[in-house]
């Protein structure tokens, strides 16, 4: 088992930054491919950056060249760097761990913390 808790969400202006951190527990991380995944008010949930156990990256289109995911697995946490902030990142952004960057990928999830991007 893994427990996963984000923090750092909040509101921010667009074109705005924030950086959002997932502490992990129980089971180490490093086994497991981390993700953010997001949910917008009345959407699905969707995929917005992974990296894997060896260091590769994935990201949504939508976030390429402005979010940056990073990893330290001797402390167990995964960071998301979120820059050029836009109204349409507004969602609760959860941190996800297990063996590939889907939703259906991942076996463990924490409870999310909310981005809001005001206009």
């Amino acid at each position: 088992q893994v427990q996963l808790v984000e923090s750092g969400g909040g509101l921010v202006q667009a074109g705005g930054s924030l950086r959002l951190s997932c502490a992990a527990s129980g089971r180490t991380s490093s086994s497991y491919t981390m993700g953010w995944f997001r949910q917008a008010p009345g959407k699905e949930r969707e995929f917005v950056v992974a990296i894997s156990r060896s260091g590769s990256t994935y990201y949504a289109d939508s976030v390429k060249g402005r979010f940056t995911i990073s990893r330290d697995n001797a402390k167990n946490t995964v960071d998301l760097q979120m820059n050029s902030l836009k109204p349409e990142d507004t969602a609760v952004y959860y941190c996800a761990a297990g063996r590939m960057y889907t939703v259906v990928g991942m076996d463990y999830w924490g409870k999310g913390t909310l981005v809001t991007v005001s206009s």
